[in-house]
């Protein structure tokens, strides 16, 4: 059964630039779709589209009948004085018609009224009652509530006196309370911690019902949608699977329609030198080979049409390293910060050391922000200090980026965070962040948060740093400015700290892990999957029967130094190998296409060895790092 139905939708906020350009799909009842697209793609217009807000410009958009959908990138305005209780309990409207009904006809029973007819319909009324859940009202809302990490505190606050995320983590219980049969999600994982999203995904997995998710959580859409829709030029291209498939099947579509496109071109020049040939001759009086000439060149503009494809630029970002001398980067000694009754952490002791990657994770309101804004001076601790190493060089990028000159444009901030920096200077470093033309010119005011993310970005990479300090640096960003990021701390040798609940970023760089819970650090010295293995461990060791409790738990051993910085070592080397393996079939392929050229062969040839004693000694090194990083 079809329960979306788009045909040639086209829609533009200004002219002559379509943002949908004759989009047309469909989706099926009980799929779990993603739709994916750069941001301005397009994406959430169609979200608009499909709750009616907007009009297309042409196109037609069908739901199934009687299908109810859901958006949670809306936040109803809601009556004053209404409770984040209230605004979950409207979900149960529905329900509340029925008891309202019922207890009229339950008045005119108790009355004596004895008629069939009446006795029928509270019967039904009654059946319907119980099959959306009326008796269940409370369970549910208990269910949603600590799963989202609402809690009974904030069940009882003003919904209007919530911040932007918490209205929206409001508003999608209300919306899974309401058991609509389409659930449209706009970048549901955005503010919710790493406990509501796993939460949410398990719940998605068992939902009935039809999702069309936009996202850019990897790690979300690879546990839950089956089908990807991505949206490029206004048209819509189509996966049968989840992210990983769509990643590595974009890639190989690229590639067959570059092969193509290579192969039209070769063929158009092999018709061409004959075209021009044949004109030669038909100059030096052979008229009848001109007709051929015209015939061949017709030929040729039919084979024009294919456009080369085309892939997203990447950004050449690297960090500029500061070299560090000595042992400790970090220290923290029996830390403590409270906000009046509420307490964050109390009696935190711990030390970083060169070169560690370090995940700090936990949920929304346990105070990651507040240790950050502690380490950078922003915020002063109730007791306990915080030291930096003498040779330690930070750079922070905050939460909430924040501008000395918001209304300068980018050239004027790039130069003003770096004394003696030219225009020039500043545009080429600019470029290398996907800021280009006359964007470069635009008040900084006007960005959106991810660009923002990115000119600062820009701007730290600009000094010499050993100590990277991020607070969600993914947030808000679109798949491929995650990934440009993430190649440039890929490349960054200094120590990390960075808060996050981007599950993909936390498992690809964190080497140690410090969870802030119950008020205090627990110190995990491994990676994100050791960590989620332990803590499946711990869960169940809880689910047996209690023994006896130590008067205080051991913490894990730290890790030793020079195995974590094998690690780090190992992972710029598996990607030097790569770099490595790319160049030599780059070489192999000249040298199939130099075939008949001696000169151009031999010095192919030379640089092909050449490569390979680079790639065999790369080898060597990736083998004596597997050793020491204890991963042979």
């Amino acid at each position: 059964m079809i329960e979306i139905q788009v045909n040639s939708l086209v829609k533009s906020f200004e002219v002559g630039r379509n943002v949908l350009d004759g989009l047309t799909f469909q989706i099926d009842q009980g799929e779990r779709v993603g739709l994916l697209g750069r941001n301005g793609a397009g994406k959430t217009t169609l979200f608009r589209i499909l709750t009616r807000e907007l009009e297309p410009d042409e196109g037609q958009v069908t739901l199934g009948q009687g299908r109810r959908l859901g958006l949670i990138s809306q936040i109803p305005v809601y009556p004053p004085g209404y409770t984040v209780e209230d605004v979950l309990r409207s979900a149960f409207q529905r329900l509340e018609g029925l008891a309202k009904e019922m207890e009229i006809l339950e008045g005119r029973m108790a009355a004596g009224e004895a008629d069939p007819a009446l006795l029928r319909r509270y019967g039904s009324l009654r059946e319907r009652f119980e099959v959306f859940g009326g008796y269940d009202t409370d369970v549910a809302v208990n269910k949603i509530t600590g799963g989202l990490s609402i809690s009974q505190e904030q069940r009882g606050q003003l919904f209007d006196s919530l911040s932007g995320g918490e209205k929206t983590r409001v508003n999608l219980g209300r919306l899974i309370l309401e058991d609509t049969d389409i659930l449209l999600l706009d970048e549901p994982t955005n503010h919710l911690d790493l406990h509501a999203t796993e939460w949410l995904e398990e719940y998605i997995r068992g939902f009935r019902g039809t999702v069309v998710a936009i996202s850019h959580d990897r790690y979300f859409l690879d546990r839950v949608v089956t089908r990807v829709i991505e949206i490029e030029n206004g048209r819509a291209e189509f996966y049968s699977g989840n992210y990983s498939f769509y990643a590595l099947e974009k890639e190989r579509r690229y590639q067959e329609r570059l092969k193509q496109y290579q192969k039209e071109q070769a063929k158009i020049q092999q018709l061409e030198k004959a075209a021009e040939q044949l004109r030669v001759w038909a100059f030096m009086g052979m008229d009848k080979t001109y007709r051929r000439a015209v015939n061949i060149e017709r030929r040729i503009e039919r084979m024009r049409t294919t456009a080369k494809p085309t892939k997203a630029r990447k950004m050449d970002a690297r960090f500029s390293t500061a070299e560090f001398h000595g042992d400790e980067v970090l220290g923290i000694r029996n830390l403590a910060k409270s906000y009046g009754d509420k307490h964050l952490f109390d009696g935190i002791t711990l030390k970083v050391e060169g070169g560690e990657r370090i995940a700090l994770i936990g949920d929304n309101g346990t105070g990651k922000s507040t240790l950050i804004k502690m380490i950078m001076g922003e915020l002063y601790p109730d007791d306990g200090r915080i030291k930096t190493g003498p040779q330690t060089k930070a750079a922070y990028l905050p939460q909430i980026i924040q501008f000395d000159h918001p209304d300068w444009n980018l050239v004027e901030n790039m130069m003003a965070s770096k004394r003696g920096l030219s225009a020039q200077s500043a545009r080429n470093r600019l470029a290398s962040y996907d800021f280009r033309g006359e964007d470069v010119f635009k008040p900084v005011s006007v960005l959106s948060g991810g660009e923002q993310s990115r000119l600062r970005l820009c701007m730290l990479m600009d000094g010499e740093i050993n100590f990277l300090i991020l607070d969600e640096p993914t947030n808000h960003l679109d798949i491929a400015s995650r990934e440009w990021i993430e190649e440039a701390v890929e490349s960054y040798d200094g120590t990390l700290l960075f808060v996050s609940h981007d599950r993909y970023f936390i498992n690809r760089f964190a080497t140690r892990i410090w969870e802030l819970a119950n008020e205090t650090i627990t110190d995990y010295p491994c990676g994100f999957a050791q960590y989620r293995q332990m803590k499946a461990q711990e869960a169940a060791e809880k689910s047996e029967p209690p023994k006896p409790v130590r008067e205080k738990a051991e913490r894990p051993a730290r890790g030793n130094r020079a195995q974590q910085n094998a690690k780090r070592q190992l992972t710029i080397c598996e990607r030097d190998i790569a770099r490595a393996e790319e160049r030599i079939s780059a070489l192999e392929a000249d040298m199939e296409a130099a075939a008949c050229d001696y000169e151009k062969l031999t010095e192919l040839t030379a640089e092909r060895e050449a490569a390979q004693e680079e790639l065999d000694t790369l080898y060597e090194r990736w083998e004596q790092l597997s050793e020491e990083a204890g991963e042979a």
